[in-house]
């Protein structure tokens, strides 16, 4: 069987996080969002071709053109949209191939349930359908779709994880209002003359939007193998699940509850609080009175002492000047609202903190506002005030 995987967008939704590496390149657990969608794909497929575009070349550094056994074939598109991007594995198909998201988190039993059913599409229910394609359906049958409607008229989402004939690619499509050429116009001309089934996905995380990986990575934890190859201080305490790479020492004093992922070569504590649903690169620090919680850390970055670092996501190679603190909560209980593409948006979250690129510093004492992004390569001055974005 052939799969197909787009990951060839920008992703202008997810920076600062995509400006140095592209979306599908993010990292949780010491792997990305592409390796953990190839590792579901073992075993049910043979060959997979990857779109690839914006920083093409980071992508085949890590992708080998023979992955765990999936033969991996490179097709480069400009950015012209999904539509014209899925098209360019045409002339390889032999026939039913499955199509997903490179951005997107699908897990294995899923994706054996779309190929059960012939041809399907996953779909889910979600908080927040005006994000996304939304479904009407009759009969375990897709009667139609909507790109992100103001007035959905379902909460029933496109997951974008399809099973399709090859023939989908004969009909004709044109650009749309976005003056892209979207892979959902071939489906809409697909269902007025056949059948397209959908699934109901149990496990299923976009990734649109980066606060969106921190409500994937319980389920994403459970699926990595749990292991401790590190050093463990006398009165230090782990708690539940915690996985803790090799060469990582966790001094004297910490205290950690899992779930939890420590990268190789890490110094931990002594004396710090690592709480549920932290997740560290490799090669990081976290030093003395740290508290971090429910939070993704790059690889080879540093949060020194005295820091507090809630409900946010940090790049790799950053600095956090000792008593940086990362306000997660408003006092007025207000969702957290945030600027993406020069508009402000709700997060539908009560918790965020903050959205920090690589290469960042912040001098001591700095002080950030909830849902605030700071952009690879930027300083803070000692006791800045982070109200606004930093780009």
């Amino acid at each position: 069987m052939q799969a197909i995987i787009l990951t060839a967008g920008i992703g202008t939704r997810f920076v600062p996080l995509s400006v140095a590496r592209p979306k599908p390149l993010f990292s949780v657990f010491g792997q990305s969002i592409l390796e953990h969608n190839l590792n579901q794909l073992v075993g049910i497929v043979d060959e997979v071709f990857l779109i690839v575009g914006y920083q093409k070349e980071k992508i085949k550094e890590l992708i080998s053109d023979n992955y765990k056994g999936l033969k991996i074939k490179y097709l480069e598109v400009e950015p012209t949209g999904t539509g014209s991007a899925a098209k360019t594995a045409l002339k390889y198909l032999k026939n039913e191939f499955l199509l997903l998201n490179g951005d997107d988190y699908y897990f294995q039993e899923d994706i054996k349930k779309v190929i059960a059913n012939f041809p399907s599409v996953l779909v889910k229910e979600h908080s927040n359908p005006s994000a996304f394609g939304v479904i009407s359906a009759e009969e375990g049958k897709v009667k139609g779709l909507i790109e992100k409607p103001e007035n959905p008229p379902t909460n029933l989402v496109n997951a974008a994880l399809y099973f399709l004939p090859k023939s989908i690619f004969d009909f004709e499509i044109e650009k749309s209002s976005r003056g892209e050429y979207e892979f959902t116009d071939y489906l809409k001309n697909f269902i007025k003359e056949n059948t397209l089934y959908f699934v109901v996905a149990e496990n299923w995380f976009p990734a649109s939007y980066p606060w969106e990986v921190l409500d994937a990575m319980p389920m994403i934890f459970k699926k990595i193998k749990k292991e401790n190859k590190g050093k463990i201080e006398k009165n230090a305490f782990l708690k539940g699940e915690v996985t803790v790479g090799e060469g990582t020492i966790i001094k004297s004093g910490a205290y950690i509850e899992g779930p939890a992922y420590l990268g190789k070569n890490c110094l931990i504590g002594p004396n710090c609080f690592l709480r549920p649903n932290t997740s560290l690169g490799d090669n990081c620090h976290i030093g003395n009175a740290v508290e971090i919680k429910n939070s993704i850390i790059g690889n080879n970055t540093n949060v020194a002492h005295l820091s507090y670092v809630g409900d946010s996501i940090i790049g790799d190679d950053c600095n956090l000047g000792a008593g940086t603190i990362i306000a997660n909560l408003r006092h007025d209980h207000e969702t957290i609202k945030t600027k993406i593409k020069g508009k402000m948006i709700d997060t539908k979250r009560e918790k965020l903190g903050a959205i920090i690129g690589d290469n960042v510093k912040t001098g001591i004492g700095t002080l950030i506002y909830p849902g605030r992004k700071i952009w690879p390569q930027k300083t803070t001055l000692p006791g800045q005030k982070v109200e606004q974005d930093i780009e």
